[in-house]
């Protein structure tokens, strides 16, 4: 009879998904597309004529093939299972219910702290996956289908994998663990605001020419009023989102922390399958 395969000890981080070598190549393809498709009205030649309200129905036909590719990268991997794609829907089941809690005041989303917490817990690839599959979800629940939406799934996943990444995921704990998450992600939420002004920024008419995008002008000129544009615009909606992110984290992050690790520690991700024979 084959003994049990051993469970992981409970001081151990188990990650459901882990970054191997195709992994890694299908998150930098997908990133570097992104940046790409954000910073375009920085550096495209004005005659171009590109416009996000246009393309997006092909940006979004082009991401959700690239999203199948890092599942499939990380499967070929061997880092993801049945289980990890049970906790994948139920967490993104999850942060789609949260995100219309705060919808149109002043920019409070309380779906970010859970991804923050959740891409910490269980990695950067995981946490990609998981931000932009909330977000997409998310859309269809409210309604919120646009040409905006694949550069919100896109955004968001970069805020779960961010937080995969951060440092000491193996032995910061507690108190510091709790400040490193906060920080982050109050920064984070801003980013997120940020970012996603270069989505509609270079398509709005009608703005005064010291927030407008001029096609063709020097990338130091149009950084400079997309700047002013951020402060005059999105900051009222990004400050609360990223203060309400880091109060949630603080006050309910120490328990949400122990719930995902003590289930990534019962699922035993990383514990190969092994099958019993009967006796005789």
């Amino acid at each position: 009879m084959t003994p049990p395969a051993p469970r992981p000890r409970a001081d151990r981080q188990v990650r459901p998904v882990r970054l191997g070598p195709r992994s890694v190549v299908a998150l930098a393809l997908i990133s570097a597309i992104g940046v790409a498709l954000f910073g375009w009205p920085l550096l495209a030649d004005p005659g171009t004529g590109l416009a996000h309200s246009r393309d997006a129905p092909w940006l979004f036909a082009a991401l959700l093939p690239l999203l199948i590719a890092v599942v499939i990268a990380t499967i070929a991997d061997g880092g993801m299972d049945a289980k990890s794609i049970a906790m994948l829907g139920v967490l993104a089941a999850v942060g789609a219910a949260l995100r219309p809690l705060g919808a149109g005041t002043a920019g409070i989303e309380p779906m970010f702290f859970l991804m923050v917490l959740s891409g910490r817990v269980l990695g950067p690839g995981f946490g990609f996956v998981l931000g932009a599959v909330s977000m997409f979800a998310s859309a269809l629940l409210t309604g919120g289908v646009g040409p905006w939406m694949p550069f919100q799934m896109l955004s968001m996943g970069w805020v779960a994998m961010g937080a995969g990444l951060l440092p000491g995921p193996h032995t910061l704990r507690g108190r510091g663990e709790l400040a490193l998450l906060a920080v982050y992600g109050s920064v984070a939420s801003v980013l997120y605001g940020t970012v996603m002004n270069l989505q509609g920024w270079a398509t709005i008419g009608g703005m005064s020419a010291s927030v407008s995008y001029v096609p063709g002008a020097p990338v130091g000129e149009n950084l400079g009023r997309f700047a002013v544009y951020c402060l005059t615009t999105s900051l009222g909606w990004d400050l609360p989102r990223a203060a309400l992110t880091a109060i949630l984290t603080l006050t309910l992050g120490a328990t949400i922390l122990k719930a995902l690790r003590r289930a990534t520690r019962r699922a035993a991700f990383d514990v190969p399958a092994a099958f019993r024979t009967p006796d005789g």
